[in-house]
């Protein structure tokens, strides 16, 4: 395969890739996740609470991360950043959330599940409220248990606690169609509950979480196998938070917020047309410059950054769909950069080819040579770039890293776009049309353009070099 076949064939390469791209990334506002500080949610600082049962450790605030961290996994909330801060405090970040105070709720609470005989509860008062609960009753108004009042159902030791929980799925109850949650107990758990539910038929089990009951079904008949359900009225997501912190299991420390920031959509999406904006209008000056320098050879660059950022787009729509990107504002400024480094890499290409055609080439061999030149000096200088934001991407946390990645991807795909459609255009057009019209590429005619064998004389009396 020829120079010129290999050439066409990078051509064809680079249109896959582009509608490819269009494919991944239109419309752009549902393919591309938005991250915190663009579509708004929650930030917020959850801080550990000492006691003298409970101290704070590293290897109990290492728990507590991982719990937290899989609490947000199962919430759902695309680009969420959970990070340790300090000795007893935990950043998270959640894009997208809508109830702030549930979150709240699902990430801080301690997830201690216990299973009561309200028979067994020393205090009338409660157990009365308890009796008088409906399916219905506020989450404000369900009774709390007073420590010392109550022991969960089981010995020492074997006591129906979430530590005996096995799974817990939300689910629907198949007679009245309400959302529960289903529970599903360990070995030991199922055990306890069987002997339990054998002897207590018709009585009631208060189902408490943290100290507050959650409900307080009656036992309707023995319970073999392990599987029981929570009701109580549940809302999707209710029963979504309740079956997260029941399946991650219980806090080794208490957490509190210390610092809580809710981010309204509004401002964020001002924010992100702001930055839309300042990059468009970046994008038409840096064209406009190029145009008027370089001519017909600036058009070319010009179409070199729609390829590039037809593929920066597909890219970043297709890291969002895996959940491994959501785009802030920091990651916004390095779309903006990367703009700049793309139309280096083209400067440096035209610039390289003119140059040659001033010392002598013909225009194929000035834009074959000049054009490798020039993406190897542009691999230099972009290196550099490259392992600093791949540092940074490493050692920072939260939107900084979007920043990072942004810069490498947008470096990485520079380079391809140079190398699959910006040298091998130049090449073809320089063997074609470049020679027929010079001044309209930007490039002026050479004498060394003028072609005629060794050794006879030119149209002006000299000797032509070849």
């Amino acid at each position: 395969m020829d120079l010129r076949q290999r050439n066409i064939l990078s051509l064809v390469l680079i249109g896959i890739l582009v509608i490819g791209s269009w494919a991944l990334f239109w419309p752009p506002k549902t393919r591309i996740t938005q991250g915190l500080d663009l579509q708004g949610g929650l930030s917020v600082i959850l801080t550990a609470q000492p006691t003298a049962s409970t101290p704070i450790t590293n290897e109990a605030m290492g728990r507590a991360t991982t719990i937290v961290q899989n609490r947000v996994d199962k919430l759902g909330a695309s680009e969420a950043s959970v990070q340790r801060q300090g000795n007893d405090s935990i950043l998270i970040q959640l894009p997208g959330v809508k109830n702030a105070q549930e979150a709240l709720k699902v990430l801080g609470s301690t997830g201690q599940l216990e299973f009561v005989d309200v028979a067994s509860i020393t205090d009338s008062a409660t157990v009365a409220a308890i009796q008088n609960m409906r399916t219905d009753t506020a989450a404000k108004d369900r009774p709390q248990l007073k420590a010392g009042t109550y022991q969960p159902i089981g010995a020492p030791g074997a006591a129906l606690t979430g530590g005996v929980i096995k799974t817990a799925e939300v689910g629907t109850d198949e007679t009245n169609g309400q959302i529960v949650v289903n529970v599903t107990f360990d070995t030991n758990g199922t055990k306890t509950w069987a002997e339990y539910t054998a002897q207590n038929i018709g009585k009631q089990v208060a189902i408490v979480l943290d100290g507050v009951v959650q409900s307080a079904p009656v036992v309707q008949s023995a319970i073999p196998d392990g599987r029981t359900q929570i009701s109580g009225s549940f809302s999707a997501d209710t029963a979504k938070y309740l079956s997260t912190v029941l399946q991650t299991g219980a806090l080794p420390v208490s957490l509190k917020p210390s610092d809580t920031r809710v981010v309204g959509p509004t401002l964020g999406q001002d924010s992100l047309r702001a930055a839309l904006l300042a990059a468009l209008a970046g994008l038409i000056v840096v064209s406009i410059y190029l145009l008027f320098f370089y001519r017909a050879l600036g058009g070319l660059a010009v179409f070199a950054l729609g390829i590039f950022a037809s593929l920066y787009l597909g890219a970043l729509a297709l890291l969002s769909s895996l959940n491994v990107f959501a785009m802030s504002l920091p990651g916004l400024a390095g779309v903006v950069l990367t703009i700049g480094i793309a139309s280096d890499t083209s400067i440096l290409i035209i610039e390289r080819f003119r140059e040659e055609v001033r010392m002598g080439k013909t225009y194929r061999s000035a834009a074959t040579s000049g054009s490798r030149h020039a993406i190897g000096t542009s691999v230099d200088a972009d290196l550099v770039t490259f392992v600093s934001a791949l540092v940074l991407y490493v050692v920072a946390i939260g939107p900084v890293r979007g920043f990072a990645l942004t810069l490498i991807l947008g470096i990485v795909l520079d380079l391809i776009t140079a190398l699959l459609f910006t040298r091998p255009s130049l090449i073809l057009l320089a063997e074609s049309v470049v020679g027929k019209a010079p001044r309209f590429w930007g490039v002026a005619k050479e004498s060394a353009q003028v072609t005629a064998k060794p050794g006879k004389p030119s149209q002006k009396g000299g000797v032509a070099n070849a």
